[in-house]
């Protein structure tokens, strides 16, 4: 009955106003940690993408811990007046008792600090200055992901894949698979485990019964997003054991010298098999985090295979590289290290200097999100600053795995979305050209998986009535970034002029999109308001207000 009552809400809004673009809202459940938006069978929120109708014109999509989730504002830059977004105002009763005290808190604060003189953040632009491409957003289609789709109504599957690819959703145009098992399977695996000892691979001719199931997944994501193209991205976890030194999934362990070759054909064979359903592989990485079976191996209990750089460099040079360029498959793009920040530049320096040659095989770097806190930036810099040429893709991300967090997920936790957009900002300020996010949903566990590495996800499923899937804050702060920037959108200089403290939580990056329009991307994770003074080198000021504890794109010509 509620969701009938918003569709029809949402139709009178139309109706009235005669707006053009629609935006069915969120359905809003409040939650220990915050608040999600529910998805079930017969509703989702959806925002049609924003359309500038005139150079004057200015929009702005916000979201908010107070309960705003892609809130469209619209006005004009000739006007004299802020464009003011106006935040949800929660009384008593819209709250848990144990949540409202913090509302009271805040509540306190507001009014405290609105007898007070309202900071002014005070941001530069400067479209003439232009940096890296923009181009590549997406998630995992894991074992896990897979398991839990095929067990949900089709209806709900749908909403799933809209929310994510569709435009009207958050418009990904990618997705990563592991080649074999991950960490997030029920089990691990790998293809041609039997027969033993076999370099021809004479029993990797088809597809494992659970690839052909993401396979007859993909095809239905590509409809329901109405993509052209879906951008694949694949990447193995492990090698088969009789491949591997320790003979053993986990642990510390290597290839075996005398299957470099074979691993290179296992890769290959899986590109072709892909192929052959019409689903295109578009880039593999040389394996993921190879450090887990070298340095990590004694807090990493799941799938993996090490590698060190000289290694790596041997095998890319003599085996795999030859291999993919002199196949039918010679356009798929090939990503090196796929581990942590702090493997950067070094990985790639040692890489060339084990075999020179190694790294013209290599057309990106990829790179994953888990301890950024502890390691700068700028190590991304002088990766780039090596290889000016090479794509950055960060290509894995999750929260609540760490032994010092709570581990699993936090429905509504607004910190954890807080996170997501501290990081995305940071990283493509630092020449990262798109993110690839981890497990496109999991259970209210953080699962299933056979090792118990539960996380959190962007949408949740509730996995005992399998009636809904719950949309976290996560999911709105990536959106606030994949949705706003299509391919070959381009960094351009952004600036807070008067920050102040590094430590204020403000931030900002901006992209020239391919229609010419600019997007700005404003974090305030302050607990109150702030008043935002852009001038536009190209446009002139623009001031905006905004509420506390948001994320906004802000959108002009």
């Amino acid at each position: 009955m509620k969701s009938f009552l918003l569709c029809f809400l949402f139709m009178l809004i139309v109706i009235c106003t005669g707006a053009l673009e629609k935006q069915l809202p969120c359905d809003l459940r409040e939650t220990e940690h915050g608040s999600v938006c529910v998805c079930n069978s017969t509703y989702c929120d959806y925002l049609e993408q924003p359309q500038l109708t005139d150079n004057s014109q200015i929009v702005v999509i916000s979201s908010s811990k107070n309960g705003l989730r892609f809130k469209k504002t619209t006005g004009y830059i000739s006007e004299e007046n802020p464009l003011t977004v106006d935040d949800i105002q929660f009384t008593d009763e819209d709250v848990d008792p144990e949540p409202r005290a913090w509302f009271q808190l805040t509540n306190i604060s507001q009014r405290l600090f609105f007898n007070t003189n309202t900071k002014t953040l005070r941001i530069s632009v400067r479209r003439e200055q232009q940096f890296q491409n923009i181009s590549i957003f997406g998630g995992a289609l894991t074992g896990a992901v897979s398991y839990l789709l095929k067990d949900l109504p089709e209806e709900l599957q749908d909403h799933k894949y809209r929310s994510y690819y569709h435009p009207d959703g958050i418009a990904y145009n990618s997705v990563r698979m592991s080649i074999g098992g991950s960490d997030f399977d029920l089990e691990p695996w790998a293809y041609n485990e039997w027969p033993r000892d076999d370099p021809k691979l004479t029993n990797f001719t088809s597809l494992d019964p659970r690839d052909l199931q993401k396979v007859e997944q993909l095809r239905r994501l590509k409809t329901v997003g109405q993509l052209d193209e879906l951008k694949i991205m694949g990447a193995a976890w492990s090698a088969p054991r009789w491949m591997k030194t320790n003979n053993r999934w986990t642990g510390f362990g290597h290839l075996k010298s005398e299957y470099y070759q074979t691993w290179a054909n296992y890769h290959l064979k899986f590109l072709e098999l892909m192929r052959s359903e019409n689903l295109p592989i578009w880039a593999i990485s040389t394996g993921n985090e190879p450090l887990n079976g070298v340095i990590a191996f004694f807090i990493v209990h799941f799938i993996c295979m090490g590698w060190r750089p000289s290694q790596q460099a041997i095998w890319l040079s003599d085996n795999l590289g030859p291999t993919i360029r002199n196949s039918a498959e010679s356009k798929v793009l090939i990503f090196g290290d796929d581990d942590q920040r702090y493997t950067f530049p070094s990985w790639f320096r040692e890489m060339r200097s084990a075999r020179n040659d190694s790294m013209s095989y290599l057309d990106g770097l990829a790179v994953h999100w888990y301890f950024d806190d502890f390691f700068a930036p700028e190590l991304i810099d002088m990766a780039h600053t090596d290889m000016p040429n090479k794509m950055i893709l960060n290509t894995e991300s999750c929260i609540g795995e760490k032994f010092w967090q709570t581990r699993g997920p936090m429905l509504g936790a607004w910190h954890r979305g807080d996170a997501y957009m501290r990081a995305y900002t940071q990283d493509l300020r630092h020449y990262v050209n798109g993110w690839l996010d981890w497990n496109l949903v999991l259970d209210e566990q953080g699962g299933p998986n056979y090792a118990k590495n539960f996380v959190d996800a962007p949408i949740i499923v509730n996995a005992t009535s399998r009636s809904e899937i719950y949309k976290q804050p996560i999911f709105y702060a990536i959106g606030h970034f994949s949705k706003f920037l299509p391919p070959h959108s381009v960094r351009i200089e952004t600036r807070i002029e008067n920050q102040g403290s590094p430590f204020t939580q403000l931030s900002v990056v901006g992209f020239q999109r391919p229609d010419g329009s600019v997007a700005l991307i404003i974090y305030n994770g302050q607990n109150l308001p702030v008043d935002v003074a852009l001038n536009d080198s190209q446009r002139g000021p623009i001031n905006l207000r905004l509420p506390p504890r948001s994320w906004h794109t802000v959108l002009y010509k």
